[in-house]
């Protein structure tokens, strides 16, 4: 007779509430994580939430406790993927420490001086850990405000400094308005910020980055654009919006999240294809997009794959790699999301990743070692 398989309860904790009142929701939440326990936490909170409120039901909770958090564009709670909630990982402190800070003012990051400050920090969580053993598995947790505009410069700048430890994170969202993105730190949600969080744990941990598109065989050429703010004004010396709309097969005005999801448009970087996707389609005709861009780029129109079968054998490699899952730290991009909608996939995945222990947040755009992504499902796998 085939033996049933046991169910695993993951060390790494993860709960999610939707309640509508913040004190409540973060009461819910926090009764299943246990703070005193904990080394450190991972918070991701929907925009529709009175951001004031939880800032300080959390702060009231979590004295002496490491805690880190952003906006989100949707969660992955422990039953899988929902709207609206605040989610939140709990990293005990008998396996795990986890050590953070925090670089205001986006716009006139010092590089340099960044770079002594996370050098400062890899010792400092080097010395917070040596009880974890000689040589615990380490990984740099990165959240950045989404609409900063700042991902790339600070991707490059961090893993520099961070040496051999793995950057691994996501740019906040909030859903698809794209008003107002929060990292939060210090009891505070803030804006215009970038939080940087080592973890040291005496079980294995595998960065990790996936995507299920492959580029096509459209090619198309920016001739005119603003990197500074990524946005595309000219494709193949065209009005952006209109000659994209052209090669995908729509109508100009059917542009939006829809469209994106399906066709992003790809880069080659270092013998790789990544998405540069497309955040909005503009009044006056120009694209902006979620990654930097710059004339003279050519991109390939990407095509999407098996969903399903790319990530199941995603998992059972994490699975290999990391002996067995304990809980899976995600970073899905919220263009994901909306395919899934379209594809009526979103529960077959949501069941995905329930089963695989996955809790994280929808995002803006993955930061996978010293890369800036979009559309991709990337993340932190732990093991047991």
């Amino acid at each position: 007779m085939e033996r049933k398989k046991e169910r695993y309860e993951p060390v790494v904790r993860a709960a999610s509430s939707d309640l509508d009142d913040p004190v409540a929701a973060i009461e819910s939440v926090f009764r299943e994580l246990d703070p005193p326990s904990l080394a450190g936490l991972l918070l991701f909170c929907s925009s529709r939430y009175d951001l004031a409120a939880v800032a300080d039901a959390v702060t009231a909770r979590s004295e002496g406790i490491t805690v880190i958090g952003c906006t989100s564009s949707g969660e992955i709670s422990p039953s899988g993927l929902r709207e609206g909630t605040i989610t939140a990982i709990g990293f005990p402190a008998e396996y795990f420490t986890m050590s953070a800070i925090r670089f205001d003012g986006l716009d006139h990051f010092d590089a340099s001086h960044a770079h002594q400050a996370i050098r400062a920090l890899v010792a400092n969580a080097a010395e917070h850990s040596r009880h974890l053993g000689p040589h615990p598995s380490r990984a740099a947790l990165f959240l950045v405000d989404g609409l900063s505009h700042r991902e790339e410069m600070l991707t490059v700048t961090v893993q520099d400094a961070l040496g051999e430890i793995p950057l691994i994170g996501g740019s906040s969202g909030d859903g698809l308005d794209f008003r107002e993105t929060f990292v939060f730190h210090e009891g505070v949600f803030r804006r215009n910020a970038a939080l940087i969080a080592i973890l040291a744990s005496t079980r294995p941990m595998h960065a990790f980055r996936s995507q299920h598109y492959k580029p096509g065989n459209v090619k198309m050429v920016i001739t005119g654009a603003d990197p500074v703010d990524r946005i595309v004004h000219e494709v193949n010396a065209e009005p952006a919006a209109k000659e994209y709309a052209r090669l995908v097969g729509v109508p100009v005005d059917e542009l939006g999240p829809d469209v994106f999801a399906t066709r992003p448009p790809m880069v080659r970087v270092g013998g790789e294809y990544y998405c540069r996707s497309i955040q909005s389609a503009n009044p006056d005709g120009s694209l902006t997009f979620y990654c930097a861009i710059d004339e003279g780029v050519v991109m390939t129109l990407g095509e999407a794959h098996d969903v399903m079968h790319e990530l199941e054998a995603l998992f059972d490699e994490l699975d290999a790699t990391v002996g067995g899952i304990d809980r899976v730290i995600g970073f899905d991009c919220v263009l994901n999301s909306v395919e899934l909608r379209q594809r009526q996939l979103r529960r077959n995945v949501s069941d995905l990743f329930a089963a695989h222990h996955v809790a994280g947040f929808n995002t803006y755009g993955e930061q996978f070692h010293a890369l800036h992504v979009n559309q991709s499902f990337s993340g932190l796998a732990i093991g047991r």
